[in-house]
């Protein structure tokens, strides 16, 4: 049999390699703390999951979908004016995912041609370098680094990789770093793009998980945004639907159209219950949205503090439902260091470098536990002496 060569850019990921160490230590009997993937545990609204069993119980739910309902376009039309006051026509600057993954995987090949440029952050979600490389684009990597506070720095972008540059993804709040970026970012963001003529693409997943009384918004309601560029947003997190599915490509209508025509030839629509949820969840009252923040919140602050109590210090997220930390001293890899935590403490996190070359050094956990669970990891990890 002979396979793609783009294959062998997608090697066992670390995720895989985490899971199958998991699954021994428990079919020994050991326990595992698992902080490793950022699956939320916090269900949706119950009225939204009435919805979506109440449509599954119809049997016209079951016909191809082929298309958004209009009424899901205008409830998302009608969000993101309530939301972050950003007008979007139903009918041309929206267009659904399922999640935002598949779009993240499949809106390069509406862009990027073979050979093609595509600026991607450093760390990222991997997501964010795969889509492209699906494209066969070559990746030029736009590091985030500590001293700027995990901002990229347009300035230091060479000029002939900006030139040829047609492509570039950015998140705030973002993940892994869980940082925000200012106003001022921004609209540095928008001139580069247009001075470039460079399309871009902000995944904005953790907008309603932001903490301390920060708010979040959308890079859409920056003068010249809708111009250069699309968001991402999902519904996975600040409603609790991961497992359904649900996200939106919204803005520049020639970025969605060209999203919207390839997605015509890969799949035939959201499940149609999906889609009713959806509209459900937009609808509901947003004390849910609130309730799921402060939980987060309270994660953060039980992990970062009990894990200061144990020696491991790290800054506190400003957003997301992850947390960015340094390795234990003494240590090169975080990999390696990783795979020691496991087996010493029992508690499981992502390497940085599975986030690029820049995640070195560093580790992303993941909020996904309740807060006894949090302390319990913080008191494996004490009683293990990697931070002594």
């Amino acid at each position: 049999m002979q396979f793609a060569t783009r294959m062998q850019q997608f090697g066992e990921g670390v995720f895989a390699r985490l899971a199958a160490v998991k699954r021994a230590k428990l079919a020994a009997g050991e326990q595992v703390i698992d902080l490793s993937v950022g699956a939320p545990n916090i269900a949706p609204p119950r009225a939204v999951m009435a919805k979506l069993a109440e449509e599954a119980m119809k049997p016209e739910s079951y016909l191809y979908a082929l298309r958004d309902l209009p009424e899901l376009l205008q409830t998302v039309s009608e969000w993101y004016a309530r939301r972050y006051g950003v007008e979007l026509d139903p009918q041309t600057e929206i267009c659904s995912l399922m999640g935002s993954q598949e779009g993240l995987a499949h809106i390069g090949l509406s862009i990027l041609d073979k050979g093609d440029l595509a600026l991607v952050p450093d760390p990222c979600y991997p997501i964010f370098a795969d889509g492209p490389k699906i494209a066969e684009a070559d990746i030029y990597y736009m590091p985030m680094k500590k001293e700027h506070d995990y901002l990229i720095q347009f300035a230091d972008i060479p000029e002939d990789v900006a030139r040829r540059a047609k492509f570039m993804i950015v998140s705030y709040p973002n993940n892994p770093t869980t940082v925000l970026a200012p106003d001022s970012w921004y609209q540095e963001l928008i001139a580069f793009a247009k001075k470039y003529d460079i399309i871009v693409l902000h995944d904005n997943a953790y907008s309603e998980l932001v903490f301390d009384g920060r708010k979040g918004g959308s890079f859409l309601a920056y003068p010249g945004a809708k111009d250069v560029g699309v968001e991402f947003n999902s519904l996975s997190k600040t409603y609790g639907l991961a497992g359904a599915r649900i996200g939106f490509c919204v803005g520049n209508k020639d970025v969605v159209q060209n999203l919207r025509t390839l997605k015509s030839n890969m799949d035939y629509g959201m499940f149609l219950p999906v889609q009713h949820a959806a509209i459900a969840a937009l609808h509901s009252p947003q004390s849910v949205v609130d309730s799921t923040r402060a939980a987060y919140e309270k994660r953060r602050d039980v992990l970062v503090e009990s894990f200061a109590a144990a020696g491991w210090h790290m800054d506190k997220p400003q957003g997301t439902m992850f947390a960015w930390a340094p390795i234990a001293p003494g240590y090169q890899e975080s990999e390696k260091f990783v795979f020691d935590l496991l087996d010493q403490a029992g508690v499981m996190v992502t390497p940085g470098s599975a986030f690029g070359p820049s995640g070195e050094g560093f580790v992303r956990m993941a909020l996904v536990q309740d807060e006894e669970v949090l302390q319990q990891a913080a008191a494996c990890i004490k009683q293990s002496g990697l931070f002594a």
